[in-house]
This record gives C-alpha cells, sequence and structure tokens, in this order.
C-alpha cells in the first residue's frame, strides 16, 4: 500500500502526462486535504473548476476546504456555483448534498 507521499507523487507524476485531467486534479487536491494542506487543495480544486466548471463533485470539497480555513464567503460562493453547476448537470444527489451543506452554513 502507498503511503500518502507516494500516492501524491504517483498523482502528480500522472498530471505532468496530463495536465488537464480533472479526475487526476480532484484526487491530488483530496490528498492534500488528507495531509492537512487545505492551501494546495484550494488551488488545484480553483484550477479544475476554472478549466472544467461542471465538474460537479470538487465544489463540496472546495467549500468544506474554505470552511476549514475560515473562509466563509468563500464557501457560500463554492456552494452556490456548485449548485448552480448540479441544477444544470441535473445531478440531484449532488445538489441535495451542497444545498445541505449551504444551508448548514448560513443558518438559512
Amino acid at each position: 500500500m502507498l503511503s500518502e507521499m507516494e500516492r501524491i507523487n504517483k498523482l502528480k507524476e500522472y498530471l505532468q502526462a496530463q495536465p488537464n485531467d480533472s479526475f487526476l486534479q480532484h484526487a491530488l487536491a483530496l490528498e492534500y486535504i488528507k495531509l492537512g494542506d487545505d492551501k494546495a487543495a484550494v488551488d488545484l480544486f480553483n484550477n479544475l473548476l476554472a478549466n472544467e466548471p461542471g465538474y460537479v463533485g470538487s465544489y463540496y470539497h472546495l467549500a468544506k476546504t474554505h470552511e476549514r480555513l475560515g473562509n466563509r464567503e468563500q464557501a457560500i460562493a463554492a456552494y452556490e456555483e456548485g449548485m448552480k453547476q448540479a441544477k444544470q448537470a441535473g445531478d440531484r444527489h449532488a445538489l441535495s448534498e451542497l444545498q445541505a451543506a449551504w444551508e448548514d452554513l448560513t443558518d438559512y
């Protein structure tokens, strides 16, 4: 079984070959979250979503990371954009998760 750093290095290696692969960027961001490097995760999620705004699964993790960093307004914005994208994609499951997290944060 690979250590966290070995997984990160392997994902970085894959990303060198496929720098715009959203799945690889998302996976690497999640590995950074596990290491407690929320700043690196936010950077990856932002880059991923700038290039592929329809990658709905990243909005939840981006918003939660912003919450941990104390960036409440950025978290709310990420949830709201994620809800918009989930509606457009017809992804009711993601929409429901994003909305519940948004409501928890905004006390709506």
